[in-house]
């Protein structure tokens, strides 16, 4: 199963290495630039890799470079390493670099107007809503305790009445009956779930209160003062790959099969499920990235909630008013 949650997961940022996984060259333009994806080539990233194969790139006078991503990989250290240019991550890591570590970081985006991570359970004993998990057994990744004890006490449920267990990425505790639910990515697991043969409910922590964007995209202080034009570029050919890949999120996942998603082991119907549920947590009225001065003060209280303390400051507009 392929998870996307433990890749958030920052661990000594200044000092990190991280193993790189082999770049694919998307094009041949005057601007050299670095991305670093969050993780394997999945659905997650299906406009990068439209961008690239149709040429808006190119179009845009970059020279793109791709890292796909991986559980070795932390994204915030390319960027501090000097391999990528631009990367993704999520806001609560970030965050709490700049603020305990004085990391060079500006969130210039959002990819997710929403979280995909939430609570994932069984259609026969459903968990729909917070208070359902009283007296239940919810397994969750330690990284994300904090985000799901936030989640419970912005929805007043007694964090004592609920037993949280390790998480280790695996629903086979779920189908088993051996855990209630479990925290995960919403765009995904429930189809892994149904592939066993059962049907999997979910709700979102974003919907009960931990209002955090997921996929935020992250440059250095320094990238922004000199390769300004560059990341415009990047992202307005982005934003046009991602537009072309929502007019029908079932078209172009299996045209993929043999290039972006080789040798991953996971099934076309997979992409297509992760496709079509990320695209509400995605499209937003101000285009793919957006990030409004709403949105912005639902994270900051969010993150908050969890002893976080972002600043408007920490989150950049003005490159988005330019794409």
């Amino acid at each position: 199963m392929n998870l996307t949650i433990d890749r958030r997961h920052f661990l000594g940022l200044m000092g990190a290495t991280a193993a790189y996984p082999a770049m694919s060259r998307f094009a041949h333009a005057a601007s050299p630039f670095n991305f670093q994806a969050s993780w394997i080539n999945d659905a997650e990233f299906m406009g990068y890799f439209l961008a690239a194969d149709k040429g808006f790139y190119k179009e845009e006078g970059l020279e793109l470079s791709y890292f796909s991503g991986g559980p070795d990989v932390i994204p915030e250290s390319t960027i501090i390493a000097g391999k990528a240019d631009l990367t993704l991550t999520t806001p609560d890591t970030t965050i709490k670099a700049i603020v305990e570590q004085n990391a060079p970081f500006k969130i210039i985006g959002a990819q997710y107007q929403k979280n995909p991570i939430g609570i994932v359970s069984l259609a026969k004993n459903p968990i729909k809503e917070p208070k359902d998990l009283i007296g239940k057994t919810l397994a969750v990744p330690p990284v994300n305790v904090i985000s799901v004890e936030a989640m419970l006490k912005i929805s007043g449920v007694d964090r004592a009445q609920v037993n949280i267990v390790p998480y280790a990425y695996d629903p086979t505790p779920l189908i088993k009956g051996e855990i209630d639910a479990s925290l995960d990515f919403t765009t995904n697991v429930p189809f892994t779930i149904k592939q066993s043969g059962a049907d999997a409910v979910s709700f979102l922590l974003y919907d009960f209160g931990f209002t955090i964007f997921n996929d935020t995209v992250v440059v250095t202080e320094e990238a922004l003062k000199t390769k300004r034009k560059e990341i415009v570029a990047f992202l307005r050919a982005s934003r046009k790959g991602w537009d072309e890949n929502f007019k029908d999120p079932a078209a172009y996942p299996a045209l993929l099969a043999d290039s972006w998603f080789k040798g991953t082991g996971r099934s076309i119907d997979n992409e297509v499920y992760f496709n079509r549920a990320q695209k509400p947590l995605m499209e937003t009225d101000g285009g793919i990235f957006s990030m409004s001065e709403d949105s912005i003060a639902a994270n900051i209280e969010a993150l908050a909630a969890v002893g976080i303390a972002a600043k408007r400051e920490h989150f950049d507009t003005t490159v988005l008013e330019e794409i």
